[in-house]
């Protein structure tokens, strides 16, 4: 039995999937994806890619991710499990990329700067 090993990342989350041939069970965390994910819009990133590709019934799925937030942390399984499906089936590429699953978002959080309150937020200006 052939199993994929890919990673995603997101913010500063990052995620390494496992995906092998079975029958639609995700893990994440050594925990159901619905223990660990409290939200349906959590459960609905993570299986986006294998919604999009058909193949929710047909792979199991053991994510190990960490770092960021829940969301960040969701996102980041997205993407390790679309680049997943990409390696066990080139053909879905072409849809998997259409509903923008390929592309790793690189927006990232600004740091702060010295001098200032926040990334871009200055400290209050006294005239006297």
């Amino acid at each position: 039995m052939e199993v994929i090993n890919t990673s995603g990342r997101r913010k500063t989350s990052v995620a390494r999937a496992y995906v092998s041939k079975g029958s639609g069970k995700i893990e994440v965390n050594g925990k159901d994806y619905k223990k660990y994910f409290t939200t349906p819009t959590l459960h609905y990133y993570v299986t986006q890619s294998l919604i999009v590709s058909k193949l929710l019934d047909s792979c199991d799925v053991r994510v190990k991710v960490a770092g960021g937030g829940i969301t960040g942390q969701a996102q980041a399984i997205r993407l390790a499990i679309a680049k997943a499906l990409v390696e066990l089936n080139a053909e879905l590429k072409k849809d998997l990329r259409a509903a923008g699953l390929i592309t790793r978002d690189p927006r990232m959080v600004e740091r702060k700067k010295f001098g200032q309150k926040k990334a871009r937020a200055r400290f209050q200006f006294s005239k006297r």
